[in-house]
């Protein structure tokens, strides 16, 4: 039995429901709090689809809030909502816009975790008066002490791992933050929330950060361009370059005698390169805004053999590469094998075996 106050961040789902179960099972005192992130949006003229109400971002944002009001009182904890809506305009949605805007993929959930989720809300929860001494959330990864430090490890299930996104949490935050679903998968989550009777025990997975259309989030007008090949040759038109990512094949609208996949998007320009699928693969990347957890792993695989793994998805598996450090905020990453469609914008993780050294953004691809 603890003393302790844990602080569980619930969505309505089934794991952060089981968090905060098992934490209070283990004899923790919870206290359930949920972000409104949607505010006063205007959903006139907005297209959603039945199939995404379970995104985390949109209008259904109230439901999910019932949800987890609801989760709370089965558990009978106490529940706030904090209204996030402002923090998470400035910090997602605006690096959102301007990361497509510039011709990039962004991962608007690695920013949400690193700076809202695990940042703006246990701080709002301080500010409304709200004691605790940590903060837990349903995601599959582990946090263990390693001497003087914490180190974030893989979940123990590499299908259901979800390390990838929290590469961005600081020693500070790890230091007080409780993931007690690191040792399970999906399956069983879903039998111990069935065992607690919980209404959240069948509820599907978010699948997106967002229900809509993303250039509803965007709020640009088009901006004609120029669809060419790789020796520079115009095959047609687009109508922004954000409304295309790497590696896409469908939608391109250009008749060919084998599949094109977007290779490039070149903002100063304002064109989509295309070309076949063998020109998809390539193997090094530049990472800039890096994030190191384990710093020592970082500096001795710097000095002795530069090899690590490293992930440019969350469900890809882990492989390996060298790198090499440019500068304070840049490093350079050679994959062993090559990589289909290496996105700027997207985050590249290194990992020594399933503890998470750090990561960074994409910047430049070779």
């Amino acid at each position: 039995m603890t003393n302790k106050t844990v602080l569980v961040g619930l969505s309505g789902g089934v794991d952060s429901s089981v968090c905060a179960a098992m934490l209070k099972e283990k004899g923790y005192n919870v206290i359930g709090a949920t972000m409104a992130i949607w505010g006063d949006r205007d959903i006139k003229g907005m297209a959603f689809q039945e199939g995404r109400k379970n995104a985390c971002f949109g209008p259904h944002e109230k439901e999910d809030i019932d949800s987890a009001r609801k989760i709370a009182q089965q558990l009978d904890i106490p529940f706030h909502v904090f209204d996030c809506a402002s923090q998470y305009e400035e910090i997602v949605l605006k690096h959102f816009k301007s990361e497509y805007i510039q011709g990039r993929t962004p991962n608007p959930c690695i920013w949400c975790n690193a700076l809202v989720k695990f940042g703006v809300l246990p701080h709002m929860a301080k500010l409304n008066n709200v004691e605790f001494d940590y903060f837990a959330t349903g995601h599959y990864a582990r946090i263990e002490k390693e001497n003087d430090n914490y180190i974030l490890k893989r979940g123990k299930y590499s299908k259901k791992d979800q390390s990838y996104f929290l590469y961005r949490l600081t020693q500070e935050q790890l230091k007080s933050t409780i993931l007690p679903l690191g040792d399970y998968n999906k399956e069983e989550i879903r039998k111990i929330a069935a065992s607690y009777n919980l209404d959240s025990a069948d509820k599907p997975d978010s699948q997106d950060f967002y229900e809509g259309d993303y250039n509803e989030l965007l709020g640009v007008k088009e901006k004609e361009g120029n669809i060419v090949n790789t020796e520079g040759k115009i095959l047609g038109t687009h109508k922004g370059i954000w409304n295309y990512t790497i590696g896409q094949r469908k939608g391109i609208g250009i008749a060919a005698s084998e599949p094109m996949y977007v290779l490039e998007l070149k903002k100063d320009t304002n064109e989509v390169v295309i070309g076949p699928k063998d020109k998809t693969f390539k193997n090094i990347l530049f990472a800039n805004r890096l994030n190191i957890i384990s710093q020592n792993r970082f500096d001795e695989f710097n000095n002795v053999k530069n090899k690590v793994k490293a992930k440019i998805r969350s469900t890809q598996k882990p492989t390996e590469v060298s790198y090499e450090i440019i500068d304070s905020d840049t490093i350079k990453i050679t994959f062993d094998e090559y990589q289909k469609s290496i996105a700027t914008g997207q985050s590249v993780v290194l990992y020594d075996e399933d503890i998470v050294i750090g990561g960074g953004v994409i910047d430049r691809v070779e």
